[in-house]
């Protein structure tokens, strides 16, 4: 149906509805803990009627605000996160729960994208990272904007790539306060334990 690719925002801002009839229509089969909203969604990008929302039909349905798909690899970390069933896919509680997810990244995306250009440069990268309470350099900040600014575009994170950065940041802050159990803010670990704790927080 192409209904999270309508507006810019679709799929995150419900700029863009389905008929009042048919949501109440349908209100009623909603699961307890279910978005309304997600549940609709769901329903449409849920082409093949599965009860399930597989890597494609989520690449299909989420776009940027320059109309671009959402990249492979942050559509396959959110089908990981929120995979309950370990099936490679997501049902319907899932997708909620992503929907609320994308909802609190796009909000802070929009906050720190002051120029509405669909991109976070450096210094609002920085901003953003400071807001979550990432004391990092202005440096490291450009180099995440270099490292994910799309091939031919101009420098800038967009949406997706944007979530990306930020869930894997927080995966591998966790991973290290773990470690740092007497909160100094520095740990010694072998190279193994390194790669250890990023496979299991980012594969």
């Amino acid at each position: 149906m192409g209904i999270f690719k309508v507006s810019q925002n679709a799929f995150l801002s419900f700029s863009v509805s389905l008929p009042h009839l048919f949501f109440c229509l349908c209100v009623g089969n909603i699961p307890p803990g279910v978005n309304p909203e997600a549940y609709q969604w769901f329903q449409s990008v849920d082409t093949d009627r599965s009860g399930f929302i597989n890597l494609k039909e989520l690449k299909q349905a989420l776009v940027n605000s320059n109309w671009s798909s959402f990249n492979d690899e942050t559509c396959l970390m959110m089908i990981n996160m929120f995979d309950k069933t370990r099936s490679g896919r997501m049902d319907l509680f899932g997708f909620s729960a992503l929907w609320d997810f994308m909802q609190r990244w796009r909000a802070m995306f929009q906050q720190y994208d002051r120029d509405r250009s669909g991109c976070i440069s450096g210094m609002e990268l920085q901003q953003a990272l400071a807001q979550m309470g990432y004391n990092l350099s202005p440096q490291f900040s450009e180099t995440l904007v270099q490292r994910f600014t799309v091939r031919g575009a101009r420098p800038g994170i967009q949406l997706d790539r944007f979530i990306h950065v930020c869930t894997q940041l927080q995966s591998m802050t966790q991973v290290f306060r773990e470690r740092d159990t007497s909160m100094t803010g520095s740990i010694r670990l072998s190279y193994e334990d390194f790669l250890s704790g990023a496979v299991t927080r980012l594969m």
